[in-house]
């Protein structure tokens, strides 16, 4: 079972036991996660594919650890002309453990709220 979910801007796919490098997460190490927009979710070859989200369905985690990546370098020159720029980048990353992806705990609405006349508005009539 595998699913494609968005995390953080970004898509994954993911299966259960997986680890996931992402972009950083407001998340402490050890703490669970859960991501709701699961796009697709491919079960024994029976597909789901979300319009644009599947309802119902979520993708749990663990957090592993917060790092950063490796450094890329960005190197620009212009010929013949002696200007040269050398910039890095290193992007904060968050390892994520994936623990389950299963059906998402259904969330209860509220009851609409009835609109009542006030007690001393007077009655309309029809004419």
């Amino acid at each position: 079972m595998y699913a494609i979910v968005e995390i953080a801007g970004h898509q994954y796919k993911v299966q259960k036991d997986q680890q996931v490098f992402v972009n950083r997460l407001d998340a402490e190490e050890g703490k669970k996660v859960s991501f709701d927009r699961v796009l697709l979710v491919d079960k024994d070859g029976d597909v789901t594919v979300g319009a644009p989200a599947v309802d119902g369905m979520a993708v749990h985690a663990v957090v592993e650890r917060h790092l950063k990546g490796d450094k890329v370098l960005i190197f620009k020159k212009k010929r013949r002309k002696g200007h040269q720029k050398l910039n890095g980048f290193r992007a904060s990353l968050t390892e994520i453990k994936i623990t389950d992806i299963k059906k998402a705990a259904a969330k209860k609405k509220a009851a609409p709220k009835k609109e009542e006349a006030p007690a001393d508005a007077p009655a309309k009539s029809e004419e």
